[in-house]
């Protein structure tokens, strides 16, 4: 299902109007008449396998002559970071032009849409959501007409805040068409004072508190923006004369952009025919960068906050293998999220790596099963054994974190049936005990194993011989234990860097089922 490309006239509407509605834009593609009706099909909810899951990743381009073929790529390169949803516009100087849909890039785009998407500016943004609402309205970039022409928004982050600023905004009028917390940051700027976009960014992002990582366009300009404590990671890059932001530089990697540097936390950046500004109308905060894209968020090969993800990878389970030794055969990651961890305990161990589990990269998230019902079909058709490899063998099975549990309680006993003696569980990452309020889709703290149960109680839960976790010192000790200060680790620890109101706590979680 995907928005027709359609241009937004810049017409003044009376009130604030979300573009993407059922009147706004057509919807191309039919409702699937068959969700529910299939007697045999299984939805898998990966909410409910062993990971925490990145809400979306942002790409844009500014002055060159295929934009949105460029960001069509940048998104392809940033699918990791959101399967659910993407979407793209364009600039050709006088309108805006939309085109969006629901599952994956590939699957929303062609040659024919790109072409429509004409102009040297463009946009575009991938969304994560297990849960709730999964229609075009909450799909990203947002497009509006207002006073000052068309603004589309893509945005990576949660405003904590949100609530009350809607509640305030509604009570004014303020009609909202989605359940986004991105289209407040939209009302916002459409309904500040300031004469000039960049000033209407500044008043409007003055007014939130949380995560954000942002890029914004209008005909004639991009606006890239990321929050004072930089949760979340976005970059600036060089294609020639043209501009390239991104969530991550693997996307600037693809489409050979140079990599020039981070988007500073509280920086504003406007991009337009004058060139380059940056903007720093916010005082100074700690840095506060998630410490969980280096765990499990960033694609490997990724550059982030100047060290290479895998490297850091790697180097967590060196630590994790000095710290938590085992008296095993062989070493085998959990696919693909533990495989640099796992290749580091390797080499510090000296145990053979081991590629024990593979894992189908060509799964959707809905399949037919066979009316002789499959146990653990959900978790079997993404992890399969290697047999003749595990037989008779000790295994260190190794993963990046531990969140639920209920894949790893799947897993090992696959590990087993297939012949394998013992396994020992190593998490390269502390206990997983608070979830996260700053741009990530998360269970509830009661949800999460080690909130409430002891690592004896996790280690017979999912039927492991032995199970470790990597500890504090082990985290930070590549990253410089000086640096520490400079993350955001409120998942491991439950210090949150910005206050989330304790009344709000449900609402913010429901963000993550409504968004």
């Amino acid at each position: 299902m995907t928005d027709t490309c359609q241009p937004l006239v810049r017409a003044l509407p009376a009130p604030l109007s979300l573009s993407g509605g059922r009147d706004e834009v057509r919807e191309t593609a039919e409702e699937d008449e068959s969700e529910g009706s299939a007697s045999f099909s299984v939805v898998i909810d990966e909410a409910k396998l062993d990971n925490f899951h990145e809400e979306c990743g942002v790409f844009g381009v500014y002055g060159h002559p295929e934009a949105a073929n460029l960001v069509y790529l940048g998104l392809y390169a940033l699918q990791h970071r959101g399967q659910e949803s993407a979407g793209i516009v364009s600039s050709n100087g006088k309108v805006l032009i939309a085109h969006r849909g629901m599952g994956l890039v590939a699957d929303i785009f062609n040659s024919q849409v790109i072409e429509q998407l004409e102009g040297t500016s463009a946009i575009g943004h991938n969304r994560y959501s297990t849960t709730g609402s999964t229609t075009l309205k909450n799909c990203q970039p947002l497009v509006v007409e207002y006073a000052k022409g068309g603004l589309a928004l893509a945005h990576n982050g949660n405003l904590v805040n949100f609530g009350e600023l809607r509640e305030r905004l509604e009570k004014n009028g303020s009609i909202f068409q989605s359940s986004s917390d991105s289209e407040l940051i939209i009302h916002l700027i459409a309904s500040a004072q300031a004469a000039d976009l960049p000033e209407r960014v500044v008043e409007a992002l003055a007014q939130v508190r949380g995560a954000y990582s942002l890029v914004l366009l209008t005909e004639r300009q991009i606006i890239a923006a990321r929050d004072p404590w930089g949760f979340r990671p976005l970059v600036l890059g060089k294609l020639n004369e043209a501009t390239v932001i991104a969530s991550e530089t693997c996307a600037l990697d693809l489409v050979r952009a140079e990599y020039v540097r981070e988007v500073q936390p509280g920086e504003i950046v406007v991009i337009d025919e004058d060139g380059i500004r940056s903007l720093h109308p916010f005082p100074p905060m700690p840095a506060r960068r998630c410490i969980f894209e280096y765990v499990y968020f960033a694609r490997p090969d990724s550059l982030l906050y100047g060290r290479n993800v895998y490297q850091v990878r790697k180097l967590q389970g060196r630590a994790l293998a000095r710290e938590c030794p085992a008296e095993a055969d062989i070493v085998v990651p959990v696919p693909d999220s533990g495989n640099a961890a796992a290749l580091g305990y390797a080499e510090e161990s000296g145990m053979p790596f081991e590629m024990g589990l593979v894992r189908s990269h060509y799964i959707g998230r809905t399949f037919i099963e066979p009316r002789q019902s499959i146990r653990h079909f959900g978790v079997k058709i993404k992890f399969n054994p290697v047999v003749g490899l595990l037989r008779g063998k000790r295994v260190v099975l190794i993963e990046d974190s531990l969140v639920r549990g209920t894949t790893l309680r799947k897993v090992i006993p696959m590990l087993r049936q297939a012949g394998a003696r013992e396994v020992h569980m190593r998490i390269a990452a502390p206990p997983t005990t608070n979830s996260c309020f700053y741009g990530i889709d998360t269970p509830t703290r009661e949800e999460l194993l080690a909130s409430h149960q002891s690592i004896e109680e996790i280690r017979k839960y999912i039927t492991a011989d032995s199970l470790a976790y990597l500890s504090w010192d082990g985290l930070y000790s590549f990253l410089g234990n000086g640096n520490r200060e400079g993350y955001c680790d409120a998942c491991f620890t439950g210090k949150y860097p910005v206050e989330i109101p304790r009344d709000r706590i449900p609402h913010q979680l429901h963000l993550f089922e409504a968004a």
